[in-house]
């Protein structure tokens, strides 16, 4: 008998086991084919029959060798519980199947003897989402009549950039009662109040990117909507740069500044100003922690545009040089406006936090009027890879941080004069268009999302632990993958085609929500909509309670 040994691996150990019917299987190899993580294999099983062929039991023995499929059992390649071996069996003969008594979190740390490391969303089951125990509860009847969703025109556009209060605006009454220009004012740029989030060339595969750019070009250019794309950190490849299509692009630039040395060198031969530069401070996924490009996504390509050799890439916690709130804004702001001429709207985005509010008082009160926009990142964002222990136990929900940033410009009379852009987790029940309008109603100008645009695009992952292997390079379908088999698995063409489906549906609900209110313009700010069915979210929020 072999001597048992307790600390080897076995499929008990993992968080998802493979479940797999001999009598079913056709011996066709697609789930071992299709499996991106080496996590089923094919093996031989020797089986032992038993007959008799004489009236009396004679029994006799005969041996077989049975090929058949079985899970790996390694740390390494364990089953992700994506699924795709299912979706690809002719027979139903294969699927994942979670795993209750998982050992994972802890032979993993002891064998690996490193931080778990993984993308996608926390994996921590909480209670009810706070937007779920909000419903919008005015409803414009008698008094004010509502509008009609279907015929009315309604304007649904926030500002990026900077807002003069009426007194400070560049314009002089000439002596016929007319306005006239008397200098230059910050730059405005009114677009939809859905920004495509910042998810790099990197963190995504180069098809997964192309289909979000082409979907947002289709937006504006077909269907009239002046959706916007963030690049993410890591530049963005230099024939976008060079073309009309960069006015919808909003760059990033983070801490690590990679891919900006080209984007710099590439200034002459623009011929568009993007739409935006945000600079990331912090991301809400694992606030106080720099951004991980893993080195085995580090492809060719990513390598031209970074300028970087193959190897982990990691993004230090903070901008370098800059130590206060102040510097920021002089060093930071003042460089990026300066190199584009004062054309395009700077903004800043910050993870949400106990400080945010402290961080946004200052901004508000920025004295060059050189602040864009203030975007506020809350804790159940995604993000592409990060120290599973960042995922879960860090970060600051983004509902509350919100109210409370606006309720500060408020108490200034400020409101409204940075824009306010919020996100982290919207959409996770897959309607966008009722978080998005709620958050508005708390003071949000617009906001941006990035895990439900990987979601359209056909994403298998879900936030309680569903494959969350974005940070691998072995994504499934194709989208958090630089490996070519894995990437072509994605329809660029196909997933522009769900974004656009998308953002059409989210357009329409817009105004099925904004009609029985009586807005015919974003709500912004208008709490007075809301109504709660928790005591205590009425009473952080500032609204009204329902039961």
């Amino acid at each position: 008998m072999e001597a048992m040994k307790v600390n080897d691996v076995t499929p008990n150990d993992l968080p998802w086991k493979v479940e797999y019917d001999a009598s079913r299987c056709t011996l066709c190899g697609s789930c071992v084919a299709a499996c991106s993580f080496r996590a089923i294999e094919p093996k031989v099983e020797r089986r032992r029959m038993i007959w008799s062929e004489s009236e009396f039991p004679e029994p006799k023995a005969r041996f077989s060798a049975v090929p058949v499929i079985r899970q790996a059992k390694s740390i390494r390649n364990y089953c992700r519980g994506c699924g795709i071996c299912e979706k690809v069996c002719p027979n139903d003969a294969i699927g994942p199947v979670r795993n209750p008594d998982t050992r994972h979190p802890v032979i993993t740390r002891c064998l690996g003897g490193d931080s778990i490391k993984r993308g996608g969303r926390k994996n921590l089951e909480g209670s009810v989402r706070t937007l779920d125990r909000i419903r919008v509860g005015r409803i414009s009847q008698m008094t004010d009549p509502s509008l009609d969703a279907q015929r009315h025109t309604f304007d649904l556009l926030a500002p990026f950039g900077r807002i003069l209060p009426p007194e400070q605006l560049a314009f002089r009454v000439t002596e016929d009662g007319r306005l006239a220009p008397s200098g230059q004012s910050p730059p405005v740029n009114w677009i939809y109040p859905v920004i495509i989030g910042d998810m790099s060339i990197g963190a995504l595969s180069w098809r997964m990117w192309e289909g979000a750019a082409m979907a947002t070009a289709y937006l504006n250019e077909e269907c009239g909507l002046p959706v916007r794309m963030c690049s993410g950190e890591g530049g963005v490849p230099e024939r976008l740069l060079k073309s009309r299509y960069l006015k919808y692009m909003i760059l990033q630039i983070a801490s690590g500044h990679f891919g900006w040395n080209r984007i710099v060198k590439t200034m002459p031969s623009m011929v568009e100003d993007p739409a935006g530069v945000l600079i990331k401070i912090g991301q809400g996924a694992k606030p106080g922690d720099g951004g991980l490009l893993q080195a085995q996504k580090v492809a060719g390509h990513i390598q031209s545009i970074r300028g970087v050799p193959k190897a982990d890439l990691l993004s230090p916690p903070n901008h370098q040089g800059l130590y206060s709130i102040e510097e920021s804004v002089q060093k930071m702001f003042l460089s990026f406006n300066a190199a584009f001429k004062f054309r395009v709207p700077v903004a800043i985005k910050v993870a949400a936090s106990a400080t945010s509010v402290s961080v946004f008082n200052n901004l508000v009160r920025d004295p060059y009027n050189i602040v864009g926009g203030f975007f506020l990142d809350g804790i159940d964002g995604g993000t592409g890879a990060a120290h599973e222990v960042s995922l879960d136990h860090t970060g600051h929900p983004i509902v509350s941080k919100l109210r409370d940033c606006y309720l500060a410009a408020v108490t200034q009379g400020r409101q409204g004069q940075i824009p306010l852009w919020a996100a982290g987790g919207l959409g996770k029940t897959g309607d966008l268009a009722a978080d998005a309008f709620k958050m508005m109603c708390l003071g949000a100008n617009g906001v941006f999302t990035g895990k439900l645009i990987l979601q359209m695009a056909g994403c298998v992952g879900n936030d309680m632990g569903r494959c969350n292997a974005c940070n691998t390079g072995l994504c499934p379908v194709g989208i958090t993958t630089q490996e070519s088999a894995l990437a072509h698995r994605l329809d660029p063409e196909k997933v522009a085609q769900n974004i656009v489906n998308y953002f059409l549906a989210m357009d329409q609900e817009f105004k099925k929500l904004m009609a029985p209110i009586g807005n015919s313009a974003l709500p912004v700010g208008r709490s007075d909509a809301l109504v709660a069915t928790d005591k205590a979210v009425a009473d952080r929020l500032q609204i009204q309670y329902v039961c």
